[in-house]
């Protein structure tokens, strides 16, 4: 489990070494105490010889050494307080990520024709209502317990369904033994200085916006009650399994995406903060969206240009602002790993903007601030899932990578093959998530991932199979089962808004409502 399971882990190994360092430091001290109280007896014995007194008394143990020495047998493990500066940091993390969502809805809306902003306002708002109920009823049992003996405290088979497919629904309903001021127990015996329902809280604003981000791909042309009922069962069928797989990591050879062994050794995939588990995910269920709503009526010979760039612009800005505690955040912690993390992604983020504008000059003679915005945005996908495992020269090529390969699929692949996904979800998430999770493998430093070697650069290319592994395992799942639920709902209450509808807008057809009014 983490944000990812790998930074999780990587905390609590953190706090298993300090444990075992104070349990020495403790041995040591108590080496000193019962040293220094051997002085004390042989003086009492030396001055016993001296005043020649033969009968001196036994001289019973102090209560506190027989403590000492008691605590030093059982090993007893103390629980910490909560760590104040670790949950004000997860908290305006998860609040940074909730912020997330209004600047999708401002970004997404800004790119549509004026028709349609409010639908897509309304969406991106519906999904933080909608996704937030799930999560505390049944999203986060299902997708944080389980029977894992690496990851679960007190888990047991009947803790997960199908042997690792997601984790029983039941176990937290409504967040049952989630609580607000008991420390978050990732492996056992190993506590974090934030509370169950801290990491809770923080998870579920990641549940919001991932299938917020696949509005992008069916944008003005699937009505509102389709997309109610897509995203509440995408969130339950296809979120929720696929976190589990990656951020708790099930003992299952398939399920298990990012596991550890029952020594708490990685043995899985590396994703720190949701290249699969959110990008690859909503970028593969965007690209079908795409292809079985169909294209806008008119494309691809109507062009469509955006009706507002600034609020595009507003809404880049407010995403990757936000980013700082999708990534930093992810550590879990004010710790050193928050930090790299906050700087590799601002690193990547510029280099894939800076890089997405000199293609335009090259290619175009100016550069557009539309590409300039979509760069940033790939370039924050891409360093996703590595932020805080690779160096900073690591985060310039993730971000260089994930901008050429982005552009390659928005200017090149798209017109040819002519799928409409409207905001280039597929093209700007779905193939920088699979390039950035893929560049983890590669360039992950050692300390993480399996045997705790880093990834390919550094000589483990182990860890490189088990990203490919994660990677194709969320795309086959999150296609297929996105696929079949677009069918069921088309079949039961159809996808796409009428002819009129869309000619009119969804603003009115679906909401009664116009963004501009002319007076």
């Amino acid at each position: 489990m983490t944000h990812g399971a790998q930074s999780l882990r990587t905390v609590a190994h953190k706090h298993l070494q300090l444990r075992f360092e104070r349990k020495n430091f403790e041995a040591e001290l108590d080496m000193i105490k019962t040293a220094c109280y051997s002085l004390f007896l042989l003086a009492v014995m030396c001055t016993g010889s001296l005043a020649q007194d033969a009968a001196a008394p036994d001289i019973p143990i102090p209560g506190a050494m027989a403590a000492a020495a008691g605590e030093v047998a059982a090993v007893a493990v103390p629980v910490p307080p909560l760590n104040n500066a670790d949950q004000a940091w997860l908290l305006t993390s998860a609040a940074l990520v909730l912020f997330m969502t209004p600047g999708l809805a401002f970004f997404y809306g800004g790119l549509v024709g004026r028709k349609n902003v409010l639908s897509i306002l309304m969406q991106c708002f519906m999904c933080m209502a909608l996704v937030s109920l799930i999560w505390v009823t049944v999203g986060y049992s299902m997708a944080f317990s389980g029977a894992n003996p690496s990851t679960a405290i007190d888990g047991t088979p009947a803790d997960e369904v199908f042997g690792g497919f997601a984790g029983n629904p039941m176990k937290h309903l409504m967040l049952n033994g989630v609580a607000f001021d008991k420390n978050f127990e990732p492996v056992k015996d190993v506590y974090l200085g934030i509370s169950q329902q801290t990491f809770m809280v923080f998870q579920m604003m990641f549940a919001i916006i991932t299938p917020a981000l696949i509005i992008g791909a069916f944008a003005e042309r699937m009505k509102f009650l389709a997309f109610f009922v897509f995203i509440g069962l995408w969130s339950l069928l296809v979120y929720s399994p696929i976190c589990h797989w990656v951020w708790f990591g099930p003992a299952h050879p398939i399920f298990g995406l990012g596991s550890f062994d029952a020594g708490n050794n990685p043995v899985g995939a590396l994703d720190f903060a949701g290249g699969t588990v959110v990008h690859i995910n909503a970028g593969i269920a965007a690209l079908v969206c795409c292809l079985v709503i169909g294209p806008r009526r008119g494309f691809p010979k109507q062009i469509m240009p955006p009706h507002n760039l600034p609020f595009a612009a507003l809404g880049a800005g407010m995403l990757w602002f936000g980013w700082f505690g999708f990534n930093g955040g992810s550590a879990f912690g004010a710790t050193p790993q928050a930090v790299r993390a906050f700087v590799t992604t601002q690193v990547a983020a510029a280099t894939a903007g800076l890089l997405w504008s000199l293609i335009e000059i090259i290619r175009n003679g100016k550069p557009t601030a539309l590409g300039m915005i979509t760069g940033a945005v790939a370039g924050l996908v891409g360093i996703t899932p590595a932020a805080g495992f690779v160096e900073v020269w690591a985060a310039i090529v993730i971000g260089a990578g994930a901008t050429v390969i982005s552009y390659i699929f928005v200017a090149f692949v798209k017109p040819a093959l002519k799928y409409d996904d409207s905001l280039d979800v597929f093209g700007v998430h779905g193939m920088a998530g699979i390039w950035g999770a893929m560049a983890t493998g590669v360039f992950a430093i050692q300390g993480f991932g399996v045997d705790l070697k880093g990834g390919a650069f550094y000589g483990n290319t182990a860890q490189l199979m088990l990203q490919f592994k994660a990677v194709v395992v969320t795309i086959l799942y999150s296609g297929i089962v996105s696929f079949i639920l677009l069918k069921l709902i088309d079949f039961t209450i159809g996808l796409r808004a009428s002819e009129d509808g869309e000619k009119m807008g969804l603003d009115l057809s679906d909401h009664a409502e116009t963004a501009y009014t002319v007076s």
